[in-house]
């Protein structure tokens, strides 16, 4: 029933039939006119055909092709082939397609995909509940029409993705949401939005918890503090009880270092309204940086110090000050006696930089990453000796996320490391100095 029907069958069916005609015309003496005849037979028997499949394509509701004789015996059966791989083509999609909005369901998080116009191709049913959507008669509308939000609409219009969004939930502004956008597909976006209200009210009890907690150390540890200072003074200086005040004088003093940086880094956390308006005097700056990174080597360690004339910054004095002391007492703290210590803040390109670079012991490729977070040491048993809490470089990095930079860090086994971050240009001022 599938066989295809070959042109040369085709060709030798069509000679055969005008060769009868022509002998025909040729018994009647009458060539040119059973030509004629034999031709317009053919040509309708053709047309019947054509009317035949017209018909059944259109109108039958039958998926079997009717009877045909000749070479259109042959198309009808190609038309139903076809039509079966159609069928197994379309089979197969709709299994897929139902495949992916099954995973798209069973997904924790919204999902909404996007055309190149931001139109709403489809979402699944945990959209509907956290973003509001109506499917399907939000199909095809504009996201940005629906998520009426400023942060929204700019994060769209800036199309840049690397980072997520957080906003309130269009549907109870007691529900944040965080929503990030990728590419999907050829000409799509998929949007995913996660609700991380628990997350974001367990940071908050666990920031509230610290500064409750460090709060409430910080008393006792100045009392104990200026127990054993007292009972120290008091002390003979050949006394057993001598090296045992000393070491618990020390401890103490590393605790209430450890409180007064935690109470530090909790109100770096919360500090969301800094005014980045306010003209900070970086030479000013410098010149007490100097003061204190001088008074920690205590003339142990070689220090230098450049600061570029007229290059100040717009920001939170007390907040790039904490930044800036905290790298300088890091790099002098894991440093031998002897080291160099190179402080610099300069013009680049990008805006300010500064930077602490030391030729200290240096640090492996795979601590790098992780030296920001908050207790997190490489060497704990000479973080204690040196006096470290783990937390100066916590502080720099929630310090500089408030005016818009980062901590760089580019550290090498046994070569040293340098740790800086830039200023970005719109939070710089620079005035050239005139020569005197």
């Amino acid at each position: 029933m599938f066989d295809s029907y070959s042109g040369y069958r085709l060709i030798s069916r069509l000679v055969i039939y005008l060769t009868l005609c022509l002998i025909v015309g040729l018994l009647f003496g009458e060539v040119l006119l059973f030509l004629l005849l034999g031709s317009l037979c053919l040509l309708l028997w053709h047309y019947r055909q054509l009317s035949r499949l017209n018909f059944w394509l259109w109108h039958d509701r039958s998926l079997t092709p009717p009877n045909g004789s000749g070479s259109w015996e042959a198309v009808f059966n190609g038309i139903y082939r076809l039509q079966g791989k159609n069928r197994k083509r379309v089979s197969q999609l709709a299994f897929l397609l139902g495949r992916f909005r099954q995973g798209a369901e069973a997904l924790p998080d919204a999902a909404v995909v996007l055309d190149s116009d931001n139109n709403i191709l489809w979402c699944n049913k945990l959209a509907q509940l956290l973003l509001g959507f109506v499917w399907p008669q939000d199909n095809g509308q504009r996201i940005d029409n629906l998520i009426r939000h400023p942060d929204f609409s700019a994060y769209l219009k800036n199309k840049d993705y690397h980072e997520p969004l957080e906003l309130a939930s269009p549907q109870s502004d007691r529900h944040i949401l965080e929503i990030r956008i990728m590419a999907y597909g050829s000409g799509q976006q998929l949007l995913i939005a996660r609700d991380i209200t628990r997350v974001r009210q367990l940071e908050g009890m666990r920031k509230e918890f610290v500064a409750n907690v460090s709060h409430e150390l910080k008393t006792p540890l100045t009392v104990l503090q200026g127990y054993l200072e007292m009972m120290q003074s008091m002390a003979e200086p050949d006394s057993p009880n001598v090296r045992a005040m000393d070491q618990m004088l020390q401890q103490t003093t590393r605790m209430r270092s450890m409180v007064e940086q935690l109470l530090a880094l909790s109100r770096i956390e919360d500090a969301s309204d800094v005014d980045l308006e306010v003209k900070v005097s970086m030479s000013q700056m410098m010149d007490i940086l100097r003061d204190e990174a001088l008074a920690l080597a205590q003339d142990q360690y070689e220090v230098s110090f450049y600061c570029e004339p007229g290059l100040d910054l717009y920001g939170n004095e007390l907040l790039v000050r904490s930044a800036c002391s905290n790298l300088i007492s890091n790099a002098i703290r894991y440093t031998e006696p002897g080291g160099n210590i190179e402080i610099s803040w300069r013009k680049v390109a990008s805006g300010g930089l500064f930077s602490v670079k030391d030729n200290g012991e240096g640090v492996a490729p795979q601590h790098i990453g992780r030296l920001t977070e908050r207790f997190y040491r490489v060497d704990s048993a000479r973080s204690r000796q040196s006096g470290g809490t783990g937390l100066g470089l916590a502080i720099a990095k929630h310090a500089l996320s408030h005016h818009q930079s980062e901590l760089n860090i580019m550290s090498q086994l046994g070569k040293g490391s340098t740790f800086s971050f830039v200023i970005p240009a719109n939070l710089v001022e620079f005035t050239k100095q005139e020569l005197a």
